[in-house]
């Protein structure tokens, strides 16, 4: 398959690129497209044939549910039976944006695309480019993010032909996504409703409407179908094995920095993957190992501006991936408001391996 690249204006998209992508979803195509979020690998959601094109594309074993994308929120009872008052309420606040609600399926939503559970993951997302298509297409778009499974999310059209050029027919080039990590995800098959995955829509946010809502513990290792995507202990995760650190900056520092020049006599070449603030730290501790070319650095926005943080972390784990490291060691920013989507995803690129200093 040859992967064509169309570029368009994120503000005004050209209506000829957008009606090609849209045909390509009616035919059952592969269409990539960005999202506020990340980028999303698209197929007609109603459509088996092209839901089985993303598992194969992907990689994605079939045990792990797709997001179904809509234009707007009059589309839900497409695929959808019922909304809760919470979930309306939560939809009416966020929607177009980067929330995800999961609700009971409609028989006509292929099992594929839920992991054969009776509920389906949905959310409106508001960049234009991905409201434009859809609204061409006049369909429902299954979108896990375009990537390889379980390596780091794309947030520009290179990361999406780094992992899959070749395997999906067209990409929509809309520049540098908004946010930088997947949607919050909202569970409410269950009662009490479940927040099963932390993202640019902030826990104390949904808590503010739906006070009843509870955070979900623990992370998912088993091959059984899972309640939703992003669940697994390994995923968003570099080729190198990547060790998290948390705590009081200034320890953290000090723990990275000791372990990297540890890790740099025992002939390894280190990543290390932090905030700026950190980094700035932590340059004389690792100035002799670093000038030797054995360490490599690599930031992430800043303690103070944990927006930027987000919107630059699967593009730095990227950056210091490509190098060739051994291995990496991130520090963290905390774990309130969005700093928890970005620990949660810095988790699971750890694969659990998670430092208290």
């Amino acid at each position: 398959m040859k992967t064509r690249v169309l570029k368009v204006d994120r503000e005004r998209p050209d209506p000829a690129a957008i009606e090609e992508a849209a045909q390509a979803l009616r035919d059952g195509k592969l269409v990539v497209f960005p999202t506020e979020t990340v980028y999303g690998l698209g197929a007609h959601a109603l459509d088996p044939g092209a839901v089985q094109k993303i598992f194969d594309a992907k990689e994605r074993p079939a045990t792990d549910p797709l997001i179904v994308h809509l234009a707007h929120i009059g589309q839900v009872n497409q695929i959808a039976i019922g909304m809760p008052a919470g979930a309306r309420k939560l939809a009416l606040s966020f929607w177009a944006g980067p929330l995800t609600l999961i609700l009971k399926k409609k028989p006509e939503v292929p099992d594929l695309v839920t992991a054969g559970l009776p509920n389906v993951a949905v959310r409106v997302p508001s960049h234009r480019v991905a409201r434009a298509l859809m609204e061409m297409a006049g369909l429902p778009i299954a979108a896990p993010s375009a990537n390889r499974f379980s390596r780091p999310s794309p947030t520009t059209a290179a990361h999406v032909l780094e992992d899959l050029d070749g395997r999906v027919d067209l990409i929509l080039d809309g520049g540098a996504t908004d946010i930088g990590l997947e949607s919050t995800i909202v569970d409410f098959s269950v009662d009490p409703p479940v927040l099963r995955r932390p993202g640019g829509i902030t826990f104390e946010q949904v808590h503010s409407l739906v006070p009843e809502v509870i955070v979900q513990t623990g992370q998912a290792t088993s091959n059984e179908p899972q309640a939703s995507p992003g669940q697994l202990i390994r995923h968003y995760a570099p080729r190198a094995p990547l060790t998290l650190f948390e705590g009081a900056p200034a320890a953290v520092v000090e723990r990275i920095a000791a372990d990297a020049r540890t890790a740099v006599a025992q002939g390894s070449r280190v990543g290390i993957l932090a905030p700026e603030d950190d980094l700035k730290a932590l340059a004389p501790l690792i100035a002799a190992a670093a000038a030797a070319g054995k360490i490599e650095v690599r930031p992430y926005g800043s303690r103070f501006d944990v927006d930027r943080a987000a919107r630059e972390l699967f593009s730095s784990i990227r950056a210091i991936d490509a190098t060739g490291v051994d291995v990496i060691l991130a520090s963290s920013i905390g774990n309130d408001g969005l700093a928890r989507a970005i620990r949660d995803r810095l988790v699971r690129a750890a694969e659990g391996r998670v430092k208290s200093v």
